[in-house]
């Protein structure tokens, strides 16, 4: 079957490096995709991931039985209405569902009205209300943009200032819809769902990211600055518990209330003492939670997605060894960064995964804030990390900096 990849980051790279080892796949495309796929796939990038209405001849012009979508921003701007409009298939919710992660007081909402299990909030659309709230409100607390805003729209005060610091930057513009929420204490890990309508299967796999910039969680909060998996400290009763009292019941209640959803769900959950909550949802996978996630999948995502649409039972299969992914990003990134540095020293065989890199003059050069994840592999996290560091190490540039520490919660 012919399979289109949409987007262009590392997330894209490992579906399509991913998506190429299957049998069922006969021809897969990327749209607009980056330089660094164009061994696995036929890259489009002249084609740009916001221009549906050229994405959606394209498919149809190509004969496209499956678009699989990676990124936020065309799940949420309606991408999959029109592609399904045309007929073809698409792994990835239409708009009214994509709303999760979309909006942040449409998740909050809907898990209130269906006891899921997540922090206290309130809502606030007017930055005097705002700044009368934080006058009042215990510390610390959780100001999050209601839209998307790339993992970069949450931020954590710790005091008032802090608070206040942050009420100027989210309504600089005006009125905005802001949530507050109760700061949760304890361990968090990504749990990727394949949801159709009420039918939803957790990987059996957890990761962890690291989204804070610095060692130690510190610095503002990114994308994603590395990720591991499995997770060998976080056990099978809090996989139960967080499929039982969260992944269930929000498919359910997406479905009974008109957003049926057809994709992956991926939970950001903390462990609390009341057991585990949502932080967040996104309507697709993590990144960079993806790349070590499906780095680590022996089955066959393909088969996965169409046995999702059937409703059949899906078996997942994973290798033994255990699998970290360092990101190395521009510097001053998540704030302003300098773009065409010269990046050398690695090589495209499955240990790296690029975000932020273009081809110029035959040399990768940078192209974006976070530019590539070394994923290293090994027999247990401790193993992994080293080869994740060693592949660190190889690449040659002075521009990207990254985290020393990613996995450590899992080495004892």
């Amino acid at each position: 079957m012919k399979v289109l990849v949409i987007g262009s980051g590392g997330r894209e790279h490992v579906l399509t490096f991913k998506l190429n080892q299957s049998n069922l796949v006969s021809h897969l495309f990327a749209i607009p995709g980056n330089d660094a796929m164009v061994n696995i796939a036929e890259v489009h990038k002249e084609i740009a991931e916001n221009d549906h209405a050229t994405i959606v001849e394209f498919a149809v012009a190509h004969n496209i039985d499956w678009a699989i979508i990676g990124p936020e921003q065309p799940l949420t701007e309606g991408l999959t209405d029109k592609l399904q409009a045309e007929g073809i298939k698409v792994f990835g919710p239409n708009k009214i569902a994509a709303q999760i992660e979309g909006s942040k007081s449409f998740a909050k909402q809907i898990m209130e009205r269906h006891n899921i299990p997540t922090a206290d909030y309130q809502e606030i659309n007017n930055k005097d209300k705002a700044l009368t709230y934080i006058e009042q409100c215990d510390y610390p607390i959780v100001l999050k943009k209601d839209g998307l805003a790339a993992g970069k729209g949450v931020i954590i005060a710790q005091n008032y200032d802090e608070a206040l610091e942050a009420v100027q930057a989210f309504y600089e513009n005006g009125d905005e819809l802001v949530v507050f929420e109760t700061f949760l204490e304890g361990e968090e890990f990504s749990l990727m769902t394949f949801v159709n309508g009420d039918y939803a299967v957790p990987f059996d796999c957890i990761a962890q990211d690291h989204k804070r910039a610095f060692d130690d969680d510190k610095g503002p909060n990114t994308g994603g600055m590395g990720a591991y998996c499995p997770v060998p400290h976080i056990g099978e009763d809090i996989l139960q518990q967080t499929n039982e009292t969260i992944a269930q019941p929000i498919a359910k209640a997406m479905y009974e209330e008109g957003y049926s959803f057809f994709g992956v769900l991926y939970i950001g959950a903390i462990i609390t003492k009341e057991g585990p909550k949502v932080i967040e949802f996104n309507a697709r996978f993590g990144d960079p939670e993806a790349q070590v996630l499906l780095s680590r999948m022996d089955s066959d995502l393909m088969q996965h997605i169409i046995d999702l649409e059937q409703k059949r039972p899906i078996q997942f299969k994973w290798k033994d060894d255990a699998f970290v992914g360092v990101m190395l990003a521009s510097k001053g990134y998540p704030g302003t960064y300098e773009k065409g540095e010269r990046v050398a020293g690695f090589t495209l065989n499955g240990n790296y995964f690029v975000s932020g890199l273009t081809l110029q003059n035959d040399d990768y050069v940078t192209s974006g804030g976070r530019v590539i994840l070394a994923v290293g592999q090994g027999e247990n996290i401790e193993k992994a990390k080293q080869q994740a560091y060693n592949l660190v190490r190889n690449i040659e540039s002075d521009a990207l900096y990254y985290r020393n520490d990613i996995s450590n919660k899992a080495i004892k």
